[in-house]
């Protein structure tokens, strides 16, 4: 069934998921720490991508290696909100759906200088 308030088509539904989408960037600014750390470290590796030595493929996939960790962060705190929404008590699949959120994020922070050094080194 779909949510009544979901918006089929056209401007309206472009301009409401922009807002939601900017509420979202805000909600993480102001409550996820990991999410800000990322972002300092974007603004400082994006700048820095663009002045060294490598193809516009090459400076693609580096941008797009960072840009990949805030997108998993950003999933990775939705999991993690959710789950604290439905119950904050400990329980077997809340951790596991936590720790594989982190795991993501994990595994998106490791391909950050694997993908710089292929680009940079091969």
């Amino acid at each position: 069934m779909e949510s009544p308030h979901k918006s089929k088509s056209g401007l309206a539904r472009i301009g409401r998921a922009l807002f939601y989408s900017l509420a979202g960037l805000r909600a993480a600014l102001r409550h996820e720490h990991a999410f800000r750390q990322e972002l300092v470290l974007a603004a400082l590796l994006i700048p820095t991508s663009l002045f060294l030595p490598a193809s516009g493929t090459g400076h693609a996939l580096m941008i797009g290696s960072v840009l990949l960790v805030l997108v998993v962060e950003l999933i990775n705190s939705a999991v993690e909100a959710v789950v604290d929404r439905v119950s904050t008590e400990d329980h077997p699949l809340a951790k596991r759906a936590k720790d594989m959120g982190s795991a993501a994020v994990f595994l998106a922070l490791v391909n950050v200088p694997m993908v710089w050094g292929l680009v940079l080194l091969g």
